[in-house]
C-alpha cells in the first residue's frame, strides 16, 4: 500500500511538473486571431467611450457659451425655457412611438403576425458566454421586431433556468409584448403540431414562401459548432417538419457561412414585408458574407452563429456600447415618466447655472457640468453584445 502510495504521488508531481501539450499550427492561428480581435474590440471600446465624452462634453460647453452671449436674465431664462419644451416634444414623440410599437405587438399576437418560436432548450449545452450572447440576440430580435411594420407574433419557449435568469436581466423585459413559456413548444402548440416547422440549414427542403398558418421555430443555439446536426436531428425525433431559408437559390455565401438568430428572424421580417427572399436576404446578410448573386450552390449551407465582425455588431449580435444603449431604449416599454423627471431635474440645474452665471466662470463650470450631466440627445440606458459561436442548427 505504500509503495502503491508513493508511485501515485510521484506519478502527480510529474504531472504538475509537466509541461502542457504544445498547440498545434492552426490551434496557434486561431489563439492568435482571437486575441487581436479582443484588442481591436477594446481599442474601438476606448475610442467610443472617449468620442462620446468629448460629445458631451462639446454640447455643454457650446450650451454654457450661447448663455453667457445671452442679452439680458430675460433672455437666458427664455432659452431655457425652449430647451425644456423641445425636449418635452422629443419625450412625447417618443411616447407615441411605444404606443405605437406596443399596438402593432398586440395586433400580431391577436393573430395578425407570423408565428414565431426561438427555442430556448438548448441552454444546458451552452457556456455563459455563449448564453449571454443569444441573450443579446433575443433582445434585438424583439427590437426589430417593434420596429417592422408587420412584426411577427414572437415566442419564447423553454424559457427557465439559466436561460430565463439572463433574460430577466434585461431592463424592461418583464413589460415584453412576447409570449414567454417555459415549457418547449410540443406543448406550447401540442394542438397544432402538423403546423409546426423547424428551420435548419441541414433540412432538405426549401421553403417557397412563408405560411401563416405555420409556427416556424428557430433553434437558440450558441454552441461554437459543438451540436452540429442537433436541430435537424430534433425535429426529426419529435415527428416535425423542418425546412431552410432559400439562401442559395439566391447567394452563393463567402467566408465563415453563418447567421445569427437575429438574422433569420430579420431575414423573415423582411420577407413578410416585402415578399422577396432576395430583397431580404440583401437588406440583412452583412455584405462580406455575399458571394455572387444569382443562381448560387443548392448545396449552400448557412448555420446560425454569431458574427465578429463589429461592423455590423446592431444586426450580427455583437453590439457596441452604443448600440446597446439604442436597442435598449426601443425593448423598454415605459411610459418615458422617469425620463420627465430628469428632465425636470436638469432643467432645474439649467436654472441654477444661470442664477450663478455672474458668480464667476468656475461656478459655471460647475453648475454647467451638472446642468449638462444629460445632454440633449443622449440617453441613459445599458446593453450587450455577441460573441464569435457557432450554431449549428443553422436556419438557412
Amino acid at each position: 500500500m505504500a509503495d502503491d502510495a508513493g508511485v501515485e504521488q510521484a506519478a502527480v508531481a510529474a504531472g504538475e511538473g509537466a509541461q502542457p501539450p504544445a498547440l498545434s499550427k492552426s490551434a496557434r492561428k486561431k489563439l492568435l486571431k482571437q486575441e487581436r480581435q479582443a484588442e481591436r474590440k477594446a481599442a474601438r471600446k476606448a475610442e467610443e467611450k472617449e468620442r462620446r465624452r468629448a460629445d458631451v462634453e462639446r454640447r455643454r460647453r457650446e450650451w454654457e457659451e450661447a448663455l453667457a452671449a445671452a442679452p439680458s436674465d430675460e433672455a437666458r431664462a427664455e432659452m431655457v425655457a425652449a430647451r425644456r419644451e423641445t425636449r418635452r416634444e422629443r419625450v412625447g414623440r417618443r411616447a407615441e412611438e411605444r404606443g405605437a410599437r406596443a399596438e402593432r405587438l398586440r395586433r400580431a399576437a391577436e393573430g395578425a403576425g407570423q408565428k414565431v418560436v426561438l427555442d430556448l432548450e438548448f441552454a444546458d449545452l451552452m457556456r455563459p458566454n455563449e448564453i449571454h450572447s443569444l441573450t443579446q440576440q433575443i433582445m434585438y430580435c424583439y427590437a426589430v421586431n417593434g420596429r417592422s411594420a408587420n412584426p411577427a407574433h414572437l415566442w419564447l419557449t423553454g424559457c427557465s433556468g439559466e436561460m430565463a435568469t439572463h433574460l430577466q436581466r434585461i431592463p424592461g423585459y418583464d413589460k415584453w409584448i412576447i409570449e414567454k413559456a417555459a415549457k418547449p413548444y410540443l406543448e406550447a402548440f401540442e394542438d397544432h403540431k402538423e403546423n409546426l416547422v423547424y428551420l435548419t440549414a441541414d433540412a432538405e427542403t426549401v421553403l417557397d414562401g412563408l405560411d401563416m398558418s405555420k409556427v416556424y421555430i428557430i433553434g437558440g443555439l450558441v454552441d461554437r459548432n459543438r451540436w452540429k446536426g442537433i436541430t435537424l436531428k430534433k425535429a426529426a425525433e419529435q415527428g416535425i417538419q423542418s425546412a431552410k431559408l432559400p439562401i442559395g437559390n439566391y447567394l452563393k455565401m463567402s467566408s465563415s457561412q453563418v447567421l445569427t438568430v437575429n438574422q433569420v428572424f430579420e431575414i423573415m421580417l423582411k420577407f413578410v414585408e416585402t415578399r422577396d427572399w432576395k430583397t431580404a436576404f440583401f437588406h440583412v446578410i452583412p455584405q462580406r458574407k455575399r458571394g455572387e448573386a444569382g443562381a448560387g450552390d443548392g448545396e449552400a449551407k448557412v448555420r446560425l452563429d454569431d458574427n465578429d465582425d463589429v461592423a455590423e455588431g446592431a444586426r450580427n449580435g455583437n453590439l457596441s456600447e452604443e448600440d446597446l444603449e439604442k436597442v435598449l431604449d426601443e425593448v423598454d416599454d415605459d411610459d418615458g415618466v422617469e425620463e420627465l423627471e430628469d428632465e425636470e431635474t436638469d432643467v432645474s440645474n439649467k436654472r441654477q447655472c444661470v442664477r450663478h452665471e455672474d458668480a464667476g466662470a468656475g461656478d459655471q463650470d460647475r453648475s454647467g457640468a451638472v446642468a449638462e450631466a444629460t445632454p440633449a440627445g443622449v440617453e441613459a440606458t445599458p446593453q450587450a453584445g455577441q460573441a464569435k459561436e457557432s450554431n449549428d442548427r443553422g436556419e438557412d
